[in-house]
């Protein structure tokens, strides 16, 4: 399920309520554990947090994490402990034993089958389908998988020890592991070492193959997938199911060396790739952006007008993602650690760069990217280094409904046609100029014969309504026909749809006690990614922001950004991306100025 990266939606701190009702959730699926470990593991005063992310097939989960390790994982209402607890309670789960080269596969996504499970002397655990297990190795019994059983005990034993054993949901190595401190698994021995002499010979075999050990495990997975073929028997092939798995079907003969390379590049920490970034744009920013005429310098100005104009294209500067979570914190290591600058706080609670070490050894040498200044700017204003964005045109059409084709017919319109209300007022004009209905005594009026009475006039103003104005005739033609609209996007062909364009919806909600989001929707309307517009905003107002699916829709997404940022997504959208004004809807919510009572 981790094996490839997925998305973190949110991450917020746990709620008292919700603390204690998770360590209940935790007693129940896990009655083995104890009060003092349940203490532990769910600390009342230390800072849990809940995470909810989406796997990359789509599913939501959510991590509860501790001390940046993730505990536990809630997939469809269902708690499953990480590798990080089980290695503080090895026993908390039964447990199935297999080869240490059958790891490499696990990591990958394959599900562990019985032909590779090792059977202890005193048997193989007691499970039922379903039930959730850890996978651990004969070398250690400190487990490097967790699953479920796919199968109970005694279906896997009837089956001849063939098929599916554990279905394999997360393992050590894996991204969820990632997310955590990366720690090693402690060295367990495992007590059931010693009456493994029987296996101890074809353990021996799979060292002399440990360097086909990949073609092995795939020879396997077509093994166990052939049932028909009688060659299980052979000699060869009872060493092979030895390390038998399963690989996941859509990823079955796809996996090359650039992939596998590819897979442990997505496990690096982003966290250090994030420092490095930091430190980069600091060195930049103290080169070429900060003067000495300037300090002191108030570390939130150095931050939003210095730093983040030095960050790389394509890349976004982000401190919480970081190891120092905070802009406080990565000063204090620039100052005592590199000794780049001089931090203090010379207001309370406010704090300044009062002073540069311009001779430090580490800054001269320093070198300044050729691509920043110019091409940042660009992300800054939304654009993220893509072409520029040009909005669309969009006109109102109008269709001929089926109480007005009458008035129609003589143009050749029938219903459906969807005409521009150019067009509409040219035939208009042509049927009353033919039909001879203008008025011979004041030609602002129009004679209303039987059709236009039954085309535009109400049952009510059958008797009473002998001559309409001009404009009158036009708004109401217009107005019993049906509202479409087109856009045309530059360099693509037009798209035509019934009905009133939706707006770009800009609204401000309410999450907890005090604190306020900004919304904004429809953005794919109007072919703005709003992806781009999240970044944007995001460098404007150095809020955080998030994507979220539209309820109902399949295929929209919102914006959503701390705090009531109308004011700024205005701006954006009417000066940046030049939307017209009457397509944005909200704009009369921005905060209004002046002081605060």
């Amino acid at each position: 399920m981790f094996a490839k990266p997925f998305r973190v939606k949110s991450n917020t701190a746990i709620k008292g309520s919700d603390r204690r009702k998770l360590k209940a959730d935790i007693s129940a699926a896990f009655p083995s554990l104890s009060a003092e470990e349940l203490s532990e593991l769910v600390p009342n005063k230390e800072e849990l947090n809940v995470v909810k992310i989406y796997a990359h097939k789509g599913d939501a989960v959510t991590l509860y994490v501790l001390h940046k390790n993730p505990l536990f994982f809630e997939l469809e209402k269902r708690l499953y402990p990480t590798v990080y607890v089980l290695w503080r309670y090895p026993a908390l789960l039964p447990a199935f034993r297999t080869w240490p080269p059958v790891l490499q596969k696990l990591i990958g996504g394959a599900d562990l089958m019985l032909p590779g499970v090792v059977v202890p002397p005193s048997g193989l655990p007691d499970v039922k389908q379903g039930d959730c297990c850890a996978v651990t190795l004969v070398s250690n019994r400190a487990p490097v998988a967790v699953g479920t059983a796919a199968g109970s005990t005694g279906e896997m034993l009837s089956s001849g020890m063939k098929g599916r054993g554990v279905c394999v949901l997360h393992t050590y190595m894996d991204n969820l592991w990632a997310f955590g401190d990366k720690s090693g698994p402690p060295s367990l021995p495992d007590a059931g070492n010693e009456g493994q002499e029987v296996t101890g010979e074809e353990y021996e075999v799979d060292k002399i193959e440990e360097e086909k050990e990949e073609v092995v495990a795939e020879n396997c997975a077509e093994v166990e997938q052939n049932p028909a073929g009688d060659t299980a028997t052979d000699e060869a092939c009872f060493v092979i199911e030895k390390l038998s798995l399963t690989e996941p079907e859509e990823e079955k003969g796809e996996k090359s060396n650039e992939e596998e390379e590819g897979s442990q590049d997505d496990q690096k920490m982003p966290q250090e790739i994030m420092d490095a970034l930091l430190l980069q744009c600091f060195l930049h920013a103290l080169k070429s952006k900060v003067k000495k005429s300037e300090l002191p310098l108030l570390t939130s100005t150095f931050l939003r007008n210095h730093m983040f104009s030095c960050c790389p294209s394509g890349k976004q500067l982000d401190i919480k993602k970081s190891s120092y979570k905070k802009l406080s914190k990565f000063l204090q290591a620039m100052q005592k650690q590199h000794n780049l600058v001089r931090v203090k706080e010379l207001t309370k609670g406010v704090e300044s760069i009062v002073e540069v070490d311009w001779k430090n050894q580490e800054l001269r040498s320093f070198k300044v990217p050729e691509e920043t200044d110019v091409e940042v700017v660009k992300v800054q204003d939304g654009g993220e280094g893509e072409p520029p964005y040009h909005p669309p045109e969009i006109t109102t059409l109008y269709s001929v409904s089926a109480r007005l084709e009458p008035l129609f017919l003589d143009a050749k319109k029938r219903k459906g046609t969807i005409l521009q209300p150019a067009e509409v007022r040219h035939i208009v004009t042509e049927y009353v100029k033919t039909n001879e209905l203008v008025d011979e005594n004041n030609k602002n009026y129009v004679t209303i014969n039987p059709t236009l009475c039954d085309c535009l006039l109400e049952k009510s103003e059958y008797q009473e309504v002998q001559f309409l104005k001009w404009d009158d005739l036009f708004s109401r033609t217009l107005g019993r026909m049906q509202e479409c609209y087109q856009v045309v996007f530059p360099g693509q062909a037009p798209i035509t749809k019934k009905g009133h364009i939706e707006p770009i919806d800009i609204s401000v909600a309410s999450r907890g006690s005090n604190k306020k989001v900004t919304l904004i929707k429809n953005l794919e309307v109007y072919g703005l990614d709003p992806a781009a517009v999240a970044s944007a905003l995001q460098h404007r107002v150095q809020a955080s922001s998030v994507l979220q699916p539209v309820p109902g829709s399949k295929d929209k997404v919102l914006v959503q950004i701390q705090g009531n940022q109308i004011f700024q997504v205005g701006n954006l959208l009417l000066d940046h991306y030049q939307i017209p004004r009457k397509y944005i809807q909200g704009l009369d919510k921005a905060p209004k100025g002046g002081k605060k009572k």
